[in-house]
């Protein structure tokens, strides 16, 4: 009897020791899925961090495209205008250089070119090359000439003279600029330049590229 006594199982929990039990078991299963829903709210912090990374990314990615458009825009520069706006005459000589301002454009991409004053004004700093082309019919005083103006500095002259017919010069050049530049032909002292709807004597240039 005393052995069996000893092998026969304890008495029943109390309620207060069945209710901690009860607790204990609750607190242990919280332990085991807090874990998990740190790593999930963790993954979330993650994902969201990426979402503001990527919108970022793509933010940064449209101002550059912005950006690509302005800077082809503003690498995009050519003009070719004639002389007169419309019908036929003669311009000069004057007893000064005076500035030539050819009226009738033929193309102005960039706008750089301005018709009313004749000036060429650089908008980025890059290589120009420019080219005129000048002409008149003959006189035994007067030739024709202009001069391709950088700033205030004489860069390089057309020149032709011939007592009688039709004559005719051409130059040109590759400039360096910088933004506000400004290019223009001025027609040289006590010479003259002829112009028609043929558009004979023109002024062109356009941007090689930036640097």
């Amino acid at each position: 009897m005393d052995a069996f006594k000893k092998e026969t199982v304890p008495s029943c929990l109390s309620v207060k020791e069945m209710e901690k039990a009860e607790l204990e078991i609750i607190m242990f299963c919280q332990r085991k899925q807090f874990p998990e829903e740190l790593s999930r709210l963790q993954k979330g912090k993650t994902q969201t961090a990426e979402l503001i990374s990527v919108k970022g990314r793509t933010n940064v990615t449209e101002n550059q495209v912005e950006a690509l458009k302005r800077d082809r825009e503003v690498k995009q520069v050519a003009f070719s205008a004639s002389l007169l706006a419309s019908g036929a005459g003669t311009v000069g000589p004057f007893n000064t250089h005076t500035p030539l301002v050819f009226r009738y454009v033929m193309t102005n991409i960039g706008n750089a070119y301005n018709p009313n004053t004749g000036f060429f004004i650089a908008p980025v700093r890059g290589a120009y090359n420019f080219e005129f082309y000048i002409g008149a019919y003959g006189s035994a005083s007067h030739p024709t000439g202009a001069v391709l103006v950088k700033n205030r500095q004489h860069i390089f002259v057309a020149w032709e003279h011939q007592p009688s017919h039709y004559g005719s010069s051409a130059n040109g050049a590759t400039l360096l600029l910088e933004v506000g530049d400004v290019v223009f032909l001025r027609l040289w002292v006590n010479t003259r330049i002829y112009d028609n709807q043929n558009h004979h004597s023109t002024f062109s240039g356009h941007l090689l590229f930036t640097m």
